[in-house]
């Protein structure tokens, strides 16, 4: 067969494109590294073809209100957690009085499926209700105690004091909010504290008993952590996944209940409730905050980044953050945009190894726009610390005073 002079042009243009198109996407994946290496490239390209549909940066939304329901309709959807509901049949099961304060120990259903205690602390001579924050655990892969590592509590193992000490430079920061005035909520999330793995209940628990016999406290929640609920956490999410919902579905419908629980307080005023948290609790906090309109005012430490740069590193978190198909149409930052303009501050830290400098800078940079979007810039900062993966106390006086502001 004769090959015309036109079409032998063509099918060496084509050929040289290929060519140039394989050489350099092969090219790309050689000098790209990254946690998942030479599959990388295919998983960035994908994810660039469509996201974040719904932010509030995507285009001009004619009407805010409406794209702020959407949206939230659309990551409750993606969360995928929507039990039958209880009610609270709060208890108090304890009573402590402290130096500025009463914590109480509370128990209340999270739903019909679901129970999980909390620290309620009330501060002293309260003569009108009070405004509230929910103080929010974080993860560290300490999972044997939940509010216990920012609320004070006596007789604490010394495991537990060096915890503190090492992220929160040993402040116990929800007590020191309650002797400013607030009312303060420490709720435990599924698989912390009362809500965590029960090792007699597992098909393997790896010699859990026979390891613990003999040792000291410290020594036995050592144990736990690290033979037993940190490698289990796979087991959970994949189950979890199974059962057709969502690790983080799970936290945040918690999370949002400890609302339902404050304002069934009379100490508690209805329309100055607050959020705060470190790492997973910060993560907590960005989706309390971007899901829950009674949410007045947000405070994120140290869990801020955008999904583009976690794709090539960083994308190692515990699985309890992740959302099937959210990137689609919300960025992580998106989330708590979700309740813009109130009042919101993010807080990284310089020396976080769980996140880029750049996925910080990313985040800021679009909730920064955002907020100045709708015409608030002043209601949004970000700030930086030049610290590991903590909440310091500079950190903590300046996240209470972002709270007093917008709160009191």
């Amino acid at each position: 067969m004769r090959i015309s002079p036109l079409y032998r042009t063509i099918l060496s243009k084509l050929t040289l494109s290929l060519i140039l198109a394989f050489a350099c996407t092969a090219s790309y994946a050689q000098q790209v590294k990254s946690d998942i290496a030479n599959f990388y490239p295919m998983l960035d390209a994908y994810s660039s073809k469509s996201n974040a549909s719904l932010s509030y940066l995507a285009k001009d939304w004619k009407n805010t209100a409406k794209w702020r329901k959407n949206a939230r309709a659309k990551l409750d959807e993606l969360l995928a957690f929507h039990p039958e509901p209880a009610p609270l049949n709060s208890q108090v099961l304890s009573t402590t009085k402290r130096d500025g304060y009463t914590q109480y120990l509370v128990r209340y259903n999270v739903n019909a499926l679901q129970s999980t205690e909390a620290f309620l602390l009330v501060p002293d001579n309260l003569t009108k209700p009070a405004p509230a924050v929910i103080a929010l655990h974080d993860h560290g892969g300490f999972y044997y105690f939940g509010k216990e590592k920012h609320t004070y509590t006596d007789n604490q193992p010394e495991i537990l004091k060096e915890y503190v000490q090492n992220l929160y430079d040993g402040r116990y920061y929800a007590d020191e909010l309650a002797k400013r005035g607030f009312v303060v909520l420490c709720p435990d999330a599924i698989y912390f504290g009362s809500q965590k793995i029960d090792p007699a209940l597992l098909v393997d628990n790896k010699g859990y008993e026979k390891k613990i016999k003999d040792v000291d406290e410290s020594e036995r929640i050592k144990i736990y952590n690290k033979q037993v609920a940190g490698p289990n956490e796979v087991a959970m999410n994949k189950t979890i996944l199974t059962a057709g919902t969502t690790w983080l579905g799970i936290i945040a419908q918690n999370d949002r209940v400890a609302v339902d629980f404050l304002l069934s307080r009379p100490e508690v005023n209805p329309e100055r409730i607050g959020c705060i948290g470190l790492s997973l609790g910060g993560l907590r906090s960005n989706y309390l905050f971007g899901l829950d309109a009674r949410i007045k005012v947000g405070v994120v430490a140290a869990f801020s980044t955008t999904y583009n740069e976690m794709l090539q590193q960083h994308a190692h978190h515990t699985w309890m953050m992740y959302v099937p198909r959210q990137y689609e149409f919300l960025d992580l930052p998106d989330v708590p945009s979700l309740n813009a303009p109130r009042p919101l501050m993010i807080m990284n830290c310089k020396q976080d190894k769980l996140f880029s400098i750049a996925g910080m800078q990313a985040a800021e940079q679009k909730l920064s726009s955002i907020y100045t979007k709708m015409k608030a810039p002043e209601k949004f900062t970000a700030r930086y610390y030049d610290a590991p993966h903590s909440m310091t106390i500079p950190m903590q006086e300046d996240a209470f005073a972002w709270l007093e502001k917008w709160l009191k």
